[in-house]
């Protein structure tokens, strides 16, 4: 209740201070945010989907009456929680030492966030070597997958085993894209 209070107040004032200000120009950017993850034998798998039904020819009749709060926190509680680790499997798509390895390991991650939009990408230094490592893969089966896909753009990548955050919990959506307003005011 608070909550929506504090939101209404603020809005209103937006809206104050905008039409004190008038809009000159606004501009829409995309914004690629990584989906939920979560350590789990079920992820992307709803709980209340996989109960017995009598509707689907089951012997037990299982009824759920869940609140959408509690369905929408743990949804936050998920979100909020994506920095805990895992050992699991990264493909290493950069791995150097030359001189020109800081601006080529750079550019390496660059080429394959813009390619390869949803699966994080990682660049570290460990001396003297550049690396930059990309996804976070519970198996080798499942890092393998990624290897063979990127292989022409990459062809010196391969899989190795490493410390990994917990992967997305529905592997299908990855990233979540979200529409950004740019707007400048006139001076």
């Amino acid at each position: 209740m608070k909550k929506a209070l504090l939101i209404s107040i603020a809005l209103l004032v937006a809206g104050i201070v905008s039409a004190q200000n008038p809009v000159r120009q606004t501009k829409d950017s995309l914004v690629y945010r990584p989906a939920a993850t979560v350590d789990s034998t079920l992820a992307g798998k709803s709980i209340f989907n996989l109960m017995p039904s009598k509707a689907k020819g089951a012997k037990a009749d299982v009824k759920i009456n869940q609140s959408q709060a509690i369905i929408d926190g743990m949804r936050k509680h998920i979100a909020a929680n994506p920095s805990r680790t895992m050992s699991g499997y990264r493909v290493r798509i950069y791995f150097d030492n030359s001189q020109n390895a800081r601006g080529a390991s750079e550019a390496a991650l660059n080429r394959f966030v813009a390619l390869h939009h949803g699966i994080p990408a990682y660049r570290s230094y460990q001396n003297p070597f550049f690396k930059v490592t990309v996804g976070d893969f519970r198996t080798k089966s499942e890092a393998m997958e990624l290897l063979q896909k990127i292989k022409n753009e990459f062809p010196t990548a391969f899989v190795l085993k490493e410390t990994i955050n917990y992967p997305p919990a529905d592997r299908q959506r990855t990233y979540v894209v979200d529409t950004v307003r740019v707007v400048s005011p006139t001076r």
